[in-house]
């Protein structure tokens, strides 16, 4: 075969899947496709070379990693905000059209699936990131490019991100769920999991085997010409991208909210998972200028369908142990499907809820659960009783460690810190980023180490070795390395960071820092005279504290022993405007805002994460949002980052 034939053969058999992938409508015959397929297949054996970087037998997979590495978005990938009903998508145009006028708006089905941006350069697809936290995902290019619908190539040479959702259809889900349960695999708990399971898969061949697509929602950096959001939207799915089965430019509320009704509507009838509609300005200049707060575009927001609810029955309540000690009550229900996932489980929150609700085992309940809402009940079917059901005791010994529990009526908590339900969930918190910050001891990472009896408690962490690690799963030598210097790392860390990352019910950054301040070291000996005494804290926090330091004394002294925390006791502020006064700072600063509250609190300002009547200042950034706003209704002094600065 000539390799000019070699080419044309590629661009058959591309139309081929495509119309068989993607439009559902195929256009030869399987026999014809392998035929074609072994053929392509057979000069590229020959001719490792001349591989043509769009050739469809790369689509296979069979590229195996050791792990994901970390990429950046060149645009940021922003979270989009929820409303829930038509007088919540009221106010939401409302506010968008006092600021930019009269709008047009593009609407469009919300899937529910793994979001995803793909980078193409010069009409090459050159990298494929997860949302990750927005900023930086993992990159799964050898993932992606298993996917039928997503284009190795278009006919586009500017650079540009095409973000969107990959998604697993009803029916094909279903099937997987039934071959993991005949391999004795553990099932996905819905669409959205399975689709974001098989692109983390590290042997690109499995992801192959799994049915995912594309749907493209949107376009970060980009060089497009065309103003209009839903021309150029168009323009990509000119391009081989897939087109939703609805989507409409709307004027106005009564637009936006019959083409929300028709989709509702077309619910069931569309293959899969949609929990609700997107809703965007449709000029793209327009929505710049409306621009994002600290957390969601301004612009753009998601139109939740209404919550499904199902009838079941209770068969049982089981104890789950958290990781700060609370103790909450789940229902173990009969199971039922919502919206393609089975229910068998919903969140009781607390004993005061059970005993409100008059919940009693072998109760008939209604269940509702919307997108990512835990299940939970919301009424007691009390006509269907028949004299069996039985009535819910408060417990008083921990489930899991038979220590007695404290009850403080809302909440039962478990107070030992060796409890083994806490020590996954307390590590994973004591881990995480805006505690100790342990790069690499992610959820999975702790539940492996405690699964194999590396590490049992908090402290363990600090005695771990590398022969520990040597041999567990995914460890190889770097791996191992950084870890082990991540959790040295912590060394010398502030006292505040430490008691945030213990996770004592009750205590947060804010009142952490309030406590490293005024006693130091000391804080595990602290009286209740002398916390109470603390600004802003209260009975229940105090009472938190206190007896966290009494069942857990000898373990955070061992702790402060081991990483040596750095101990700033509070000094007295001069006199300026901020001190003695209640501060938020929103919007983004010429410095992290970390260090904008430490500059505050130095000046003995009590820093708030939340507006209120309260407030004495808000100090805001570029895109301030919601909270610079709720200032100004409620008559705040509101003053720039450079006003505050010229102030002191």
């Amino acid at each position: 075969m000539l390799y000019e034939d070699y080419l044309k053969k590629i661009e058959i058999l591309k139309k081929w899947a495509y119309d068989y992938y993607v439009l559902d409508a195929p256009s030869a015959s399987d026999e014809e496709y392998d035929k074609l397929y072994h053929e392509i297949m057979d000069f590229e054996k020959a001719n490792p070379t001349l591989i043509d970087a769009d050739s469809p037998t790369l689509r296979v997979g069979g590229i195996v990693r050791s792990e994901f590495s970390k990429a950046r978005h060149i645009k940021r990938m922003w979270s989009m905000e929820d409303v829930f009903s038509l007088d919540e998508l009221e106010e939401w145009v409302k506010r968008v059209e006092k600021n930019a006028g009269a709008v047009s708006f593009f609407c469009e089905p919300k899937f529910d699936g793994a979001s995803m941006n793909l980078l193409y350069d010069k009409g090459k697809l050159v990298r494929a990131i997860t949302r990750g936290d927005g900023v930086e995902g993992e990159d799964v290019t050898d993932n992606v490019k298993t996917i039928r619908s997503v284009p190795l190539a278009i006919d586009y040479q500017e650079l540009i991100e095409i973000r969107g959702e990959v998604l697993i259809k009803k029916d094909d889900f279903e099937t997987i769920n039934q071959e993991r349960l005949s391999a004795g695999e553990p099932l996905f708990a819905n669409p959205r999991n399975a689709a974001a399971g098989s692109l983390r898969q590290l042997d690109s061949s499995i992801t192959a085997k799994r049915r995912l697509f594309f749907y493209p929602w949107g376009i970060g950096e980009n060089f497009l010409e065309s103003s209009s959001l839903f021309d150029n939207m168009s323009f990509l799915y000119s391009l081989g991208f897939l087109e939703p089965p609805y989507r409409q430019r709307c004027n106005g509320i009564d637009d936006i909210e019959e083409f929300y009704q028709k989709l509702i509507s077309k619910r069931d009838d569309i293959p899969m998972m949609m929990d609700g509609m997107v809703v965007k300005v449709d000029d793209i200049a327009t929505a710049e200028e409306l621009g994002y707060t600290v957390k969601y575009p301004r612009w753009m927001c998601a139109y939740k369908f209404p919550a499904v609810e199902k009838v079941t029955k209770i068969n049982d309540i089981t104890l789950q142990v958290g990781r700060t000690g609370v103790v909450t009550p789940v229902a173990e229900i009969e199971p039922v499907n919502i919206e393609g996932a089975m229910i068998s489980r919903a969140t009781l929150h607390n004993f005061d809820e059970i005993e409100r609700k008059d919940i009693r085992i072998g109760d008939s309940v209604i269940i509702i659960r919307s997108g990512d809402v835990i299940p939970k009940i919301i009424k007691v079917l009390e006509d269907r009783r028949d004299g069996d059901e039985k009535p819910v005791n408060r417990p008083t010994i921990c489930p899991t460690c038979s220590m007695e529990l404290l009850d403080e009526g809302t909440l039962i908590k478990c107070q030992n810190l060796d409890c083994p339900d806490r020590v996954v969930n307390s590590i994973i918190h004591f881990a995480k980023k805006g505690s100790m910050n342990i790069e690499g001891l992610g959820s999975k990472i702790v539940e492996l180490l405690v699964r194999e009896g590396k590490v049992k408690h908090i402290l363990d962490l600090f005695s771990l070795k590398y022969e520990d690690l040597e041999g567990l799963e995914g460890f190889k030598s770097r791996k191992i390395n950084n870890l082990l210097e991540a959790i040295a790392s912590t060394k010398g860390a502030p006292l505040a960071k430490v008691l945030n990352a213990l996770g004592i019910e009750h205590i947060g950054e804010v009142a952490s820092k309030a406590l490293a301040k005024k006693f130091g070291l000391g804080v595990v000996d602290a009286s209740y005279d002398e916390v109470i005494s603390i600004d802003g804290f209260g009975v229940e926090m105090a009472n938190s504290l206190l007896e966290f330091m009494r069942v857990n004394r000898d373990v955070v002294l061992k702790l402060f022993e081991l990483i040596e925390p750095t101990v700033e006791l509070a000094t007295v502020a001069k006199d300026n405007p901020f001190k003695g006064k209640t501060v938020v700072v929103t919007g983004t600063m010429s410095v992290s805002r970390d260090e904008v509250k430490a500059f505050l609190e130095n000046l003995g300002a009590k820093v708030s994460s939340s507006v209120s009547k309260k407030t004495d200042f808000v100090i805001y950034g570029e895109d301030a949002g919601s909270k610079l706003d709720k200032a100004n209704e409620l008559g705040v002094v509101t003053i720039s980052e450079k006003e505050m600065r010229e102030i002191v």
